[in-house]
């Protein structure tokens, strides 16, 4: 039976990959951890840990997520997505352990009028894609067996995130403005654990591979908002503002929508459409 660490376990990702983990219990160990059980910017730490529990593979999906407050600090964004990144791939590349790592679409200047395919040149805007995308250069430098994958717009029943704030902005208000101009796919972190889980199966025999998952569809944040008070069956209104309008710290991308064909193929599955991942969540939450 092969061991799986998972690091970042309380947050989205990794509490939809604990719900997940039951159709697997004969399969794989899993050990969960977070900052509190193992702290991956300490390099010695993680070797001591894989060693100990003779890890086979890493699900890596911890992150600094806070884009704007990334802005101010820039240097624990730069520990956590990029150093942190680098520890947990030279132990995989030293222990010949597959590593899976989680990115994002912040990755990608947004300034595309086609989706993103994973040969796309990065060009992020944010301190945060920047770290980002930090992280994704250690793990090609280190010559660990690897899987990327970047996703978008990631919500779920844990944790905070865009529809739990709407769902309760919209029981507290009668009005919320947010923004139409920005569009993307919303990506149900249960989807996404899946997919994490099935790529097991379709590891590379060397080097690391990129791949670009969200759900089905796309949308702007307007959209998704409006919909959230409509299955919420809250009667707050969303009205749409400008990116321009609305004041944020780090420069979002405009469209980052995903060309979704590289890993349909490699997995063979079909992808939910984004409503209908969202309509199971909402019902979930109320």
């Amino acid at each position: 039976m092969q061991s799986i660490l998972i690091t970042g376990a309380n947050g989205q990702l990794g509490n939809c990959l604990r719900d997940l983990a039951k159709e697997y219990q004969d399969k794989y160990l899993f050990y969960y951890t977070d900052v509190a059980e193992l702290d991956i910017t300490d390099s010695a730490a993680i070797d001591q840990y894989v060693v100990d529990h003779r890890i086979d593979i890493i699900l890596n999906a911890a992150a600094y997520t806070a884009v704007d407050k990334a802005e101010d600090d820039e240097a624990n964004a730069y520990r956590i997505n990029c150093e942190a990144v680098r520890n947990l791939a030279m132990a995989a590349k030293k222990h010949s352990l597959f590593l899976i790592h989680i990115s994002t679409d912040y990755v990608f200047s947004g300034e595309s009028s086609t989706p993103y395919e994973e040969t796309d040149t990065p060009a992020p805007k944010s301190v945060y894609g920047a770290t980002k995308l930090a992280g994704e250069e250690a793990i090609l430098e280190s010559g660990c067996r690897a899987v990327i994958i970047r996703t978008s717009w990631l919500y779920s029943e844990y944790g905070h995130n865009f529809v739990k704030t709407m769902l309760r902005l919209g029981s507290e208000r009668e009005v919320v403005k947010v923004v139409n101009d920005q569009i993307g796919g919303p990506t149900y972190a249960g989807d996404l654990a899946r997919v994490v889980m099935s790529m097991l199966e379709h590891q590379p025999e060397t080097g690391t591979e990129i791949y670009h998952f969200a759900n089905e569809g796309v949308c702007s944040w307007f959209d998704l908002a409006k919909t959230v008070m409509e299955m919420g069956g809250l009667g707050c209104r969303v009205e749409p503002i400008s990116t321009s309008e609305y004041p944020a710290k780090a420069r979002r991308p405009a469209s980052s929508c995903f060309n979704l064909r590289k890993i349909k193929s490699t997995l063979g599955v079909d992808i939910p459409y984004w409503k209908d991942s969202l309509a199971l969540i909402i019902n979930k939450l109320k």
